[in-house]
């Protein structure tokens, strides 16, 4: 991937520099690099390190631990798109005897499965896969600690299952699968399961002691689809991309918009902390701007990786050190820096190419009840209802070429909009899941359930 280092500007360069460069100071990182992605390429690229003279670049492979996990969910989604799966299949319907049956693909995805969230015995990411050889021995005897569905509780486990199930239904070894059919097509050529030279060693820095030791390396076995991926900077910029857009060749963009998508239950502190999980994705609601991506470590590696779809930025950021610094915390900061000194700037008004004198007539003002809104025609051929003023129930509507429109998100989602008509073919009232929308308040003459006092409105008096 062709860095240009001009693509932004010299303030925007230095800031993203110096938050680089604080983190590796602060955070005692042996080498810390990291990437800033918009328009759909790499837009700059930076490095420190504590290695005089020398400065890994964005083709130098980290371990990238649970960003792995999105790559797996990805492998599985395609089976889903194929229709070789339902998301709320039971995982016993196509990998029977694992004693986790009963959890749904989609739980498994979201982290809401009740598996524990590592494997019994000895610290799998300092051991050899070798003593975990069999999906028993990453479960144990008791897998569940929570009832399946009812909380988002993570889950190494439970990706393993995953990893598993690719297996089983595409008849190949879970890297090979990934290798095939989501690296190849992305151009993802320094991802791999094994570190391919140039590569960083991890190390352990003394938390009371500026001094450091070589982290093992472990093949992690079983537990691979959970963490096992080496990757660069580079490659994860192409990797956000694909999570931002889609990719046709890999998932549609209405399939990442679904991992995108929180599919967990949040605990009281998820709220507080703006928080939340998709299909393999994190979610987190951080000063004011909708971040996704995913969180990374193993023993010698941190690793993260931040999108805000709707500012096209995207930040990666990797350090080979067990403990140090906060990457999500600078992977947001970084989508920060970039989205609020250069903002995206819009596409250019255009009108609809041709209008629907039927569909056109439905704009303006309604009201459910004595609640006021507002239905725009838009010219992505899409309708929008939501409330002229303070907050409230909104939702985009596609056209089911009927006369009918179905609600895409919010309260809405999935209801039916149309436009009841009289005999003699004007507008009557829209019906929304039932509930009629009016061009006056308890309009006259309109079906308004319950009726409408015949002495309509008045004072006090």
């Amino acid at each position: 991937m062709t860095t240009s280092q001009e693509d932004l500007l010299p303030a925007t360069r230095r800031a993203l520099l110096h938050r680089i460069a604080v983190a590796q100071a602060e955070g005692r990182a042996p080498s810390l690099v990291a990437a800033v992605v918009r328009d759909g390429r790499a837009v700059w690229h930076g490095a420190r390190t504590s290695v005089e003279g020398h400065g890994p670049d964005e083709n130098v492979q980290y371990r990238i631990g649970s960003i792995t996990k999105t790559f797996t969910a990805v492998l599985v989604l395609r089976l889903r798109d194929e229709g070789v799966l339902d998301l709320a299949d039971p995982l016993e319907k196509h990998l029977p005897g694992t004693g986790a049956g009963e959890a749904t693909v989609a739980e498994l995805l979201a982290h809401t499965s009740g598996l524990a969230a590592e494997s019994p015995g000895p610290w799998w990411e300092r051991t050899p896969g070798s003593l975990r050889p069999e999906l028993s021995d990453v479960l144990g005897e008791k897998p569940f600690l929570h009832p399946v569905g009812r909380r988002h509780h993570y889950s190494n486990p439970g990706f393993t299952l995953l990893g598993a199930l690719v297996e089983e239904l595409r008849g190949a070894p879970w890297e090979e699968v990934l290798r095939r059919e989501v690296l190849e097509p992305l151009g993802l050529s320094r991802t791999s399961a094994q570190p391919r030279a140039p590569h960083a060693g991890g190390w352990a820095v003394h938390p009371w002691a500026d001094v450091m030791q070589p982290e093992p390396a472990e093949d992690l076995g079983r537990m691979a689809p959970a963490g096992q991926l080496w990757s660069t900077t580079g490659d994860l910029a192409r990797f956000a991309v694909f999570l931002a857009k889609g990719d046709d060749r890999v998932l549609s963009a209405e399939s990442v918009r679904e991992m995108r998508t929180p599919a967990a239950p949040a605990e009281a502190a998820d709220v507080v902390d703006g928080v939340s999980y998709g299909l393999g994705m994190q979610i987190q609601h951080r000063n004011g701007r909708l971040l996704v991506g995913h969180s990374g470590s193993l023993p010698g590696f941190l690793a993260n990786l931040t999108i805000s779809v709707a500012d096209d930025v995207a930040a990666v950021v990797l350090a080979n050190c067990t403990s140090g610094p906060p990457l999500s915390v600078v992977g947001a900061d970084l989508v920060r820096i970039v989205a609020e000194a250069e903002p995206r700037i819009p596409e250019a008004w255009r009108p609809l190419s041709e209008a629907d004198p039927s569909v056109v007539e439905l704009a303006g003002q309604w009201y459910w009840g004595t609640y006021a809104f507002g239905l725009r025609v838009t010219a992505d051929g899409l309708i929008s209802l939501g409330p002229l003023s303070g907050s409230g129930r909104s939702s985009r509507f596609r056209a089911n070429g009927d006369g009918t429109w179905t609600g895409l998100e919010g309260y809405y989602a999935g209801e039916l909009l149309r436009a009841v008509r009289r005999p003699d073919g004007a507008v009557s009232h829209l019906d929304l899941g039932s509930f009629v929308f009016t061009r006056q308040p308890y309009e006259e003459g309109a079906p308004v359930p319950g009726g409408v006092d015949p002495e309509g409105w008045r004072g006090i008096g």
